[in-house]
């Protein structure tokens, strides 16, 4: 994220000697409580709580550093983990102990988050918040207990380093899963720019500034409407509430390759087969449809739901979906749709009995994209996952603010870090409304829990929030530490469109 009125170097100083605790109670205006910080000893003691005796230790070597991709016979200069986008799948089981030794041969500091994980506090990847950033030539391990079998992934919290390769699926499995396949497939969809005519993630983000995002229009500061910037330039979704986002993206992948060169899943005839959706993109919204078939949604973000069947869903920026095909002869088109951008990223679901030389055509917009959509309201959540009933202790107000013309954005008209925290005790129940008061759609993550929506109760940590909408969440204040609340559109997190749910006592 951008800097303001910290400067980053100081903060870096700051986080490390234990300063930042002083600046998070200043900031509240509340010297009778202290944060909960990541080196607490309620850190440590709640990670031996979550370690079984017995526990498997799963243990991997990464690394991230230039590379070169081939994207579909274009040779692209980007970053990535261990040569390939997306990188080195992780699998592990739930109860297991992960531990992950990250060397950086970046230009520039890194760090991982590992998104949608309730795991430890110091372990989160949040730099200058939860551990200084990672030098390059640095080693860092993370090692963590895996509580949640799920569909997550990982990637830096540094700048703007999600827009190139730095991005990989982190699957937990659960033993004891009632939902059985024949085949466990990740899919990946990502927006690309980065290495195409001499794009990088920081030039773009120049000319958004310079030019008030996509033309100069604006947008909505504290709730005062104006233009809409990326409806204006053609960019528009009636899904999204309009502006689709900033950024007409060149490529769009899925699992690194584009629709000329697709991604292919190759099955038995009435396999069984369950697709693990995550959308890795950074402006880009993703309606999904397999050509052909009905997807049976049995887990969002990780967490079970009822199982409901649908033609097609929408996935924001941060989100995961698992679904279950069960695959017809033939071969089909997998459709990942740029909402409101008017191209796609694609792949082809091909059963082993197939005509080999039969493939769908490389724009193919299967009638399911238009089909029965997805709504949150049809989620819920599965018994074994459902929030409980109690008195809310406390409720905070977010408004999503945001001004197009400078390309600044914020939480209550302010900008990270000078946001004021969202704060909690441990044990607490607590309501989140948030309210979007711009005209862009914002996906609002939160790091280390998982909530309830308002809307069936299906539990989620990423939730999509269009222009004048209000989302109410609930969540379980159970995991002790500064955590991040941010939009996932990776622009507008770094121009500050963050703030931190921050533990005191």
């Amino acid at each position: 994220m951008a800097s303001s009125s910290i400067d980053r170097r100081r903060f870096l100083i700051l986080a490390g000697s234990g300063t930042v605790a002083a600046l998070l109670a200043s900031s509240c205006g509340n010297s009778s409580t202290s944060p909960v910080e990541a080196n607490d000893a309620t850190v440590a003691r709640l990670e031996q709580q979550r370690r079984k005796s017995g526990a498997r230790s799963v243990e991997r070597q990464l690394v991230a550093a230039p590379t070169t991709v081939d994207l579909a016979g274009r040779k692209i200069a980007t970053w990535a983990y261990g040569d390939t986008i997306p990188g080195p799948e992780l699998r592990a089981k739930v109860g297991d102990i992960l531990r992950v030794q990250l060397t950086n041969q970046l230009p520039e500091p890194t760090t991982i988050h590992w998104h949608g994980i309730a795991i430890r506090n110091d372990m989160d990847g949040v730099h200058d918040l939860t551990q200084p950033t990672i030098s390059p030539g640095a080693v860092f391990t993370y090692e963590f207990a895996l509580a949640n079998a799920g569909t997550y992934f990982f990637h830096p919290h540094t700048a703007l380093q999600l827009d190139r390769g730095l991005y990989a699926p982190l699957i937990v499995e659960d033993p004891n899963d009632p939902v059985t396949a024949d085949v466990d497939q990740v899919l990946v969809i990502d927006d690309w720019l980065d290495g195409i005519d001499g794009a990088t993630p920081e030039k773009k983000l120049t000319d958004l500034r310079q030019r008030g995002g996509m033309g100069g229009m604006g947008g909505m500061n504290g709730g005062t409407p104006a233009s809409n910037a990326g409806a204006m330039s053609g960019m528009s979704s009636n899904l999204l509430g309009g502006d689709a986002g900033d950024i007409d993206y060149p490529l769009h992948l899925i699992n690194g390759r584009p629709p000329a060169d697709p991604a292919t899943v190759t099955v038995a005839s009435r396999a069984r087969v369950r697709l693990r959706i995550i959308n890795a993109a950074s402006d880009t919204a993703y309606r999904f449809a397999v050509g052909g078939h009905r997807l049976t949604i049995t887990h969002t973000d990780g967490f079970p739901i009822r199982p409901i069947e649908v033609d097609t869903l929408l996935i924001g920026m941060g989100e995961r979906y698992d679904v279950i095909v069960t695959a017809l002869s033939g071969v089909w088109p997998i459709v990942a749709a740029a909402e409101g951008k008017n191209t796609i990223a694609a792949g082809v679901l091909r059963t082993t009995d197939a005509t080999a030389s039969a493939a769908p055509s490389p724009d193919a917009r299967p009638t399911e994209l238009d089909g029965q959509l997805l709504h949150y309201s049809d989620l819920v959540p599965a018994e074994s996952v459902t929030l409980d009933a109690r008195r809310v202790d406390r409720t905070h107000r977010i408004d999503l603010t945001g001004d197009m013309m400078s390309y600044t954005w914020g939480i209550d008209g302010k900008s990270y870090p000078k946001s004021s925290p969202l704060n909690v005790a441990d044990g607490e129940r607590v309501r989140l409304e948030i309210r979007n008061k711009s005209m862009m759609w914002h996906p609002i993550h939160l790091h280390g829990h998982s909530f309830a929506l308002s809307e069936g109760g299906a539990r989620k940590d990423t939730v999509n929030v269009l222009p004048g909408e209000t989302r109410t969440v609930e969540l379980d204040a159970d995991n002790p530490g500064q955590w991040m609340l941010h939009c996932h559109n990776t622009y507008h997190l770094e121009q500050g469109m963050a703030t931190i749910m921050s533990y005191r006592r």
